[in-house]
């Protein structure tokens, strides 16, 4: 149980500020909440489940410039299709309601990618390695991705206030600065790492 609690806690206050927590704002002035909020629990566990395993078993780290590039150009995608922006007639935007797996694709993904070799991941990654046994790693695990969650979760509804109060003009160039920058960021990031 302390693991759980010291894990939720660390991860929560580590992602305050962080780039996620500020992507899951972005993404929450595009895509309605509950798709928001699914890809990046997907996304979380998935990572946080590897950095588990990681601190487990090598407390190594992985590779991350590679992987930053990728996640830059894709942040550079995202600002691109912000920019370009859709229009939709009445029938499709009432299907676009419907559907939501391509935005917890594009979330998750999005995420996914930005939080390989982020700091969450790596205070998981130390985490584990502190806190050995099956229930030692199941509660970092889980206390690493609620952490995560709720702070992103707090994010999205910061983000969606402002899109309450905000013209759309404003929010599309907004959130297409703040994907370009996350993008430039996260390929520095690369090279640096490389």
């Amino acid at each position: 149980m302390s693991a759980l609690i010291i894990s939720l806690v660390v991860i929560f206050v580590a992602e305050l500020g962080d780039k996620s927590q500020l992507m899951a704002m972005t993404f929450a002035t595009r895509f309605k909440t509950l798709p928001v909020l699914a890809g990046i629990t997907a996304a979380t566990a998935l990572v946080h489940l590897a950095s588990v395993a990681v601190g487990a078993a090598f407390g190594a780290v992985l590779p991350t410039g590679p992987i930053s590039l990728l996640a830059g150009l894709a942040f550079l995608g995202f600002a691109a299709w912000t920019l370009r922006g859709d229009e939709l007639d009445d029938e499709e935007e009432a299907r676009a309601g419907r559907a939501t797996g391509s935005a917890i694709l594009a979330v998750g993904t999005a995420f996914f990618l930005a939080e390989l070799g982020d700091k969450t991941m790596l205070a998981t990654v130390t985490l584990a390695a502190d806190h050995p046994g099956l229930w030692g790693l199941t509660g970092v695990w889980i206390g690493s991705t609620v952490g995560m969650v709720a702070a992103d979760a707090l994010a999205i509804v910061v983000g969606r206030q402002l899109g309450k109060r905000l013209p759309e003009r404003f929010i599309k160039y907004g959130a297409a600065a703040g994907f370009a920058i996350f993008g430039v960021l996260l390929i520095v990031e690369g090279v640096r790492a490389w």
